[in-house]
């Protein structure tokens, strides 16, 4: 399945045996180079990939699962298109880090990327270390019927408090429950949009260099 997910990468700058690995999920309708554009400003001891979605939108654009609207105008997405794409993340993950045998593994996902990030980060325990979720939120049809009691995935998670795509209430509601199974959140908010702000940016890169 895995052979199916597109990525580019970048190598780690020092050739470190078992490097950290990142791997990067873009937000719908975007691609692979999008999150990428950042990857030369992130700790250079990092193996760096970031993947493209599997579902094509034409025009160079891509999403993890479909977002359709009915005759209401009510949106509702392709649940089973999630979970498919989870399990090829999942898949590219796997070979990723039989190949690599990176010490760590960080999950960065921006909007549907970091909604993906928070599920397979459920579904699949503690295959990654630490998931940072920007500007997102946990969407309860992808989360496990029994939660894990064995987690030890730490998250950092950030919105914009202008966000007109993804409320940030929704975003609000994720630190909380992830403190109440234990699980360590940290969470912020920039006066933005749907984006990340330069200080956001800084804001995760030091979060992720004190887990290296």
């Amino acid at each position: 399945m895995a052979e199916s997910l597109f990525y580019v990468e970048r190598k780690p700058k020092n050739n470190q045996e078992h490097a950290p690995l990142l791997v990067l999920l873009h937000g719908y309708g975007s691609h692979e180079q999008d999150l990428f554009s950042f990857a030369e400003e992130l700790p250079h001891q990092l193996r760096i990939i970031s993947v493209r979605a599997p579902q094509s939108m034409g025009f160079g654009a891509y999403c993890w699962y479909e977002i359709n609207f009915d005759a209401n105008e009510n949106k509702f997405s392709d649940i089973g298109q999630a979970k498919e794409s989870l399990q090829k993340i999942d898949g590219l993950i796997d070979d990723l880090q039989a190949k690599y045998h990176p010490k760590k593994t960080f999950l960065l996902g921006f909007s549907q990327g970091a909604i993906l990030s928070y599920a397979y980060s459920f579904n699949y325990v503690n295959k990654v270390n630490h998931v940072l979720a920007l500007s997102g939120f946990l969407v309860d049809d992808l989360l496990p019927d029994h939660m894990s009691s064995g987690m030890t995935t730490d998250y950092y998670a950030s919105h914009g408090s202008a966000d007109q795509v993804i409320p940030v209430e929704w975003a609000r509601k994720c630190q909380p429950f992830l403190k109440s199974l234990g699980l360590d959140c940290d969470y912020s908010e920039y006066p933005v949009g749907h984006g990340v702000a330069p200080q956001n940016f800084y804001s995760f890169r030091d979060w992720m260099d004190k887990r290296l």
